[in-house]
């Protein structure tokens, strides 16, 4: 018996309310595949309701040799990511729990309830040499559950307790609510806020990035925290040829007039099934640019739509990176913004063991 295979001449699902995908393409690591059986309207998916699980992973600082990172440490209180970012890079991860890159990642979230707990006992320990820890290097530490969980919030506690620097990276106006203690680290250079700005176009970016914040939201942060003397800029992450990189000026200006101090950008890469998703995403919202927006991609990529290579996964390569690169470089320049990152310091950094801190 053959097995069955879509057909690619099918009519692609429809787009789901809230979800950044519209299907669960195949888990490279699993021998099984599920094809859903086509409906008379060839749109049986429908949108999942978000489901949370319990990560008991027993360490929570994962570190990386990747010279284009700019940190080698980090933390995610998530797996999987409710902003159902279509074109977001760490989707295949989702595929090492046994699940989909497509809407398993933004529907089965993985929460790491210890993540508080693991983050004090690893700085506590002497193995810990100080340094700055992203928060997040994968997932968004401010998705939507962190409102409820709140385990973002308890692990910068305890950066604050350690005085250990610490970067965080996100698309969510909810790190506002954690003002205070930014700007409590802020007194001892620890911290450095990276608010991801990709679009300042509020419809492709409700179809693009379904459950973050609005652009207008995320401007408001950075202006909140900046106010509050809490070091921030903006990543313009991805920016995408043919679809967004034309927008770096104005959300380099826009950034700016809002307190951003620092800035960077990458180049949209699609590894794994991410390809298939985002292709699916383009046909159904941007059909018109679908292949430019592709041929671009890879014009950037050596014909290919990833490149994994550090030398030249971040910003690409070719005539076209080049002009992006040139592009993001002069909209800086104009904007007054200097920096890549914020100066931070570890000579406040102090050993905090867990029975010190119960005293208190």
């Amino acid at each position: 018996m053959q097995p069955q295979r879509a057909n690619k001449s099918m009519k692609s699902p429809s787009p789901l309310r809230g979800r950044g995908s519209v299907s669960n393409p195949k888990n490279r690591f699993e021998s099984i595949e599920r094809i859903p059986e086509p409906s008379i309207d060839c749109d049986e998916i429908s949108s999942p309701q978000t489901q949370f699980f319990r990560d008991d992973s027993k360490s929570l600082i994962a570190y990386n040799n990747s010279p284009d990172v700019g940190f080698d440490a980090s933390i995610n209180p998530y797996r999987g990511c409710e902003h159902g970012c279509v074109y977001c890079y760490a989707r295949p991860t989702h595929e090492y729990l046994g699940f989909s890159s497509g809407l398993d990642f933004e529907s089965k979230i993985m929460v790491k309830e210890d993540a508080p707990d693991l983050l004090r006992s690893e700085l506590s320990s002497r193995k810990w040499k100080p340094q700055v820890v992203a928060l997040s290097g994968n997932t968004d530490c401010y998705q939507p559950v962190e409102k409820k969980k709140q385990l973002t919030r308890q692990c910068l506690e305890v950066f604050l307790d350690f005085r250990n620097p610490v970067v965080v990276i996100t698309k969510n106006h909810l790190v506002t609510r954690d003002i205070d203690l930014l700007a409590e680290l802020a007194k001892y250079q620890c911290i450095g806020v990276t608010v991801s700005i990709t679009t300042l176009d509020i419809k492709l970016a409700s179809l693009m990035e379904p459950r973050a914040s609005t652009p207008e939201r995320r401007l408001a942060a950075i202006r909140a925290l900046s106010e509050a003397g809490v070091p921030v800029g903006y990543l313009q992450a991805p920016m995408i040829p043919a679809l967004t990189d034309s927008e770096a000026p104005a959300i380099a200006q826009a950034a700016a007039k809002a307190g951003a101090k620092f800035c960077g950008y990458v180049a949209l890469r699609l590894p794994f099934a991410v390809k298939l998703l985002f292709e699916q995403w383009l046909e159904q919202h941007y059909p018109g640019k679908k292949e430019k927006v592709l041929n671009r991609i890879r014009s950037i990529r050596a014909g290919k739509l990833n490149d994994p290579n550090f030398k030249s996964r971040m910003r690409g390569e070719g005539i076209f990176a080049d002009q992006m690169a040139e592009l993001f470089q002069l909209a800086q320049k104009k904007a007054g913004i200097r920096d890549r990152w914020p100066e931070f310091s570890v000579e406040h950094f102090r050993r905090r063991s867990v029975d010190q801190l119960s005293l208190f």
